[in-house]
């Protein structure tokens, strides 16, 4: 077939313009050409994967409820919900304000896209699709360049997901990708920071509020832009009117509503930041990594409890001193016996400001708080409390002169009272007797990490030269509380992924560290402590506890650790100086030492009895009648000094006790346990002497 142009039989310009026919076969073949190209890329278009950005769901940690929100992890800040979640006014507000004919079209609007072209041919910007499916299109798979090439792309993948993906999924997926400022993503993370309240549970007013934000959440923020915010509002509910989605006397029902003001973008500030990253750590060692926290969607309910929390801020708010704090670092964590959760830490005051958690990171030398791995080391060894020791201060044991809190002497005195007035001389005598190893051993299995500073088989080891983390000791003492049982502590209590299933479930697992008889017993000890010894400030919890003091040397750390049968707690004291490292404590508070008696003591008091009102009241077990009463005294190698062999009798032997009977065996035998030379110098027999070289003696 010959095309007839140029046009034979005219002359002039009628001989080189088209006609009519020519012009409309031109066109037709151009709109096939067009259609054909548009049909045969759309075969070839396959919807991707949603991108990162668009999944991205925000890991939210609740209190061990599991439903009180603790925090949140993670850069997203989105929560799917699915379609059904959305009231019907919610769904039609966002369609009268975004894309009227949703229902009716098949994915674009011409006159969008016409638009679009014009604007971007023009050198306009290129305007927005448009339709609900081009925008969830855009988001979920496309870059966000505004460019020809990118609106083609979008306009193939919004007709390609209308033909392989239902209206409602379509809807539900924009719902739940597109942006309402306030960095929030979606309806529902939308609803909670500009409402606080779940999507489910807006009104109308609301509802159109957060409707007219989609068009630009900067320009119609209602921090910033108010009166305009209002006026969009008015024409998402005139549209909804128009549509019949509600009758014009509900549409004048419809309140401007107020908004709660923006929340702060950093979620660890305060003393919950603490909590929040105690919860990360943990995550990362379960296998979860920071994408999962940062997109994955994680539901986390941690081991805190709020009450108990918000008991631990109160206890230190009231009960700190106020004086002399500057540098002053206070560190509480508690632990429940038998399952190891961790219902209350308090880190710090304020997690950005400093985020060295106080329970978790910082450390202190133990003190006396170490005293009770001594103790049950010895009962181990059937060493009953009625035994009796050298309570004098300045006696050499193993070439290590010990000095008592006070320098106070006590004579002859039972391994109970040594305990309840927590005397130096009778522990490291005790230690020297049942191996410095063995004390060493009994901390660790009680739950204090062998890779604690300064844990070692040394002199001075039941005196707490090393420094443990307060959530160590807790968990420690946590161990007698549960009469003997050890379970590792744990911030843990459930994690579930975005889609419901459970990732991790707490199963604790339990080891018997010590049988029930010797934990029975230092329990019965460390209840003393309190009812009779330098724990009396515990008294105030009126309730059967236990507990130990802990001060050291130089008076650079105070702890206060105590239990009842149903929650253990460590707290303790220490001071960082100008350069970061540790201080004395005297001058805080205005008084000359600090002990574990006092402040300590005081915050565990308020925190425990706080935590622990109305609840039932529990005793410990009572130990075997044989490992309290007396038991013959065991001899190591003791000097006195000039001036206090005086007060040192020789060691009598006591009926002796079922489970420690007298052997002919030198550590048995009822000789002296204080030797003198003729001219009244020291004269130390070494047992079992340790090449380390003594460390500064902590006091009770």
């Amino acid at each position: 077939m010959r095309i007839d142009y140029p046009r034979a039989g005219r002359t002039g310009v009628r001989h080189w313009l088209p006609s009519w026919r020519q012009v409309l076969s031109l066109v037709a073949l151009g709109v096939l050409i067009v259609v054909g190209t548009f049909a045969v890329l759309l075969a070839r278009t396959e919807v991707p994967a949603p991108n990162d950005v668009a999944t991205a769901q925000t890991s939210i940690v609740y209190w061990n409820d599991g439903k009180i929100e603790l925090g949140r992890l993670g850069d997203a800040n989105r929560i799917n919900v699915t379609l059904d979640q959305v009231p019907l006014d919610v769904q039609h507000a966002v369609l009268s304000a975004e894309d009227r004919e949703f229902y009716d079209h098949g994915g674009f609007s011409p006159k969008g896209i016409a638009r679009a072209i014009w604007n971007n041919v023009s050198g306009g910007s290129l305007q927005g699709g448009s339709t609900i499916t081009q925008q969830y299109a855009k988001n979920a798979f496309l870059t966000q360049e505004r460019t020809l090439s990118r609106k083609l792309q979008e306009l193939l993948l919004s007709v390609k997901l209308e033909t392989s993906v239902s209206k409602d999924q379509i809807l539900s997926d924009y719902l739940n990708t597109i942006y309402f400022g306030r960095g929030s993503y979606g309806i529902q993370t939308a609803a909670q920071q500009y409402f606080g309240r779940s999507v489910s549970r807006i009104d109308l007013g609301q509802a159109a509020a957060l409707a007219a934000i989609i068009r630009s959440p900067g320009g119609y923020a209602p921090e910033a832009n108010l009166e305009k915010l209002r006026g969009r509002w008015n024409y998402v509910l005139d549209g909804m009117v128009e549509k019949g989605w509600i009758t014009p006397a509900q549409r004048a029902t419809a309140i401007f509503p107020r908004f709660n003001p923006r929340k702060p973008a950093n979620r660890f500030g305060g003393t919950n930041g603490y909590l929040l990253d105690a919860v990360r750590q943990e995550l990362f060692t379960k296998g979860i990594t920071e994408d999962d926290l940062n997109r994955g969607g994680l539901r986390v309910v941690s081991t805190f409890d709020r009450r108990a929390q918000d008991a631990a801020v109160t206890a230190v708010d009231t009960q700190a001193p106020q004086i002399g704090v500057t540098g002053l670092r206070i560190g509480l964590a508690a632990v429940r016996p038998g399952t190891g959760e961790v219902i209350a830490m308090y880190g710090g005051t304020d997690f950005i400001t400093s985020p060295v958690n106080n329970a978790t990171d910082a450390i202190g030398q133990a003190g006396s708080t170490f005293k009770p791995f001594a103790l049950a080391a010895a009962i181990e060894q059937d060493i009953g409390l009625g035994s009796m020791w050298n309570g004098n201060s300045g006696i050499t044991i193993d070439n290590y002169k010990v000095n008592n809190y006070g320098n106070q002497s006590w004579g002859l005195i039972s391994l109970l009272v040594g305990t309840e007035k927590s005397v130096n001389s009778v522990y490291v005598a005790l230690s020297q007797q049942v191996g410095y190893d063995k004390v060493v051993d009994a901390a660790i299995r009680a739950g204090i990490p062998e890779n604690t500073p300064a844990l070692l088989p040394v002199r001075s080891v039941a005196l707490g030269v090393a420094s443990p983390h307060v959530i160590d000791v807790a968990g420690a003492y946590a161990t007698f509380a549960a009469r003997g049982q050890r379970v590792t502590p744990t911030v843990l209590k459930q994690v579930r992924g975005a889609n419901g299933g459970v990732l991790f479930a707490l199963d604790p697992t339990i080891t018997q560290a010590f049988s029930s008889d010797v934990a029975d017993t230092v329990n019965f000890a460390l209840a003393k402590v309190v009812t009779n010894g330098t724990g009396k400030a515990a008294l105030a919890l009126g309730r059967p506890a236990a507990g130990k003091t802990g001060t050291t040397n130089e008076n650079k750390s105070a702890w206060f650790v105590g239990y009842t049968p149903e929650l253990a707690a460590a707290v303790m004291f220490v001071k960082d100086g100008p350069d970061g490292n540790p201080v004395t404590l005297s001058g805080v508070g205005g008084m000359t030492s600090v002990t574990g008696g006092s402040f300590p003591a005081r915050v565990w008091t308020a925190f425990m009895k706080a935590v622990l009102e109305g609840e039932p009241v529990q005793d410990f077990t009572p130990p075997p009648a044989s490992f309290v009463t007396a038991a013959p005294t065991l001899s190591v190698s003791v000097s006195v000094s000039p001036s206090l062999s005086a007060s040192v009798s020789p060691s009598v032997s006591p009926s002796p006790s079922p489970t420690a009977s007298p052997s002919a065996s030198p550590s048995a035998s009822p000789s002296p346990s204080a030797s003198t030379s003729a001219s009244g110098t020291p004269t130390p027999t070494p047992t079992g002497t340790t090449t380390v070289t003594p460390t500064p003696t902590p006091t009770p």
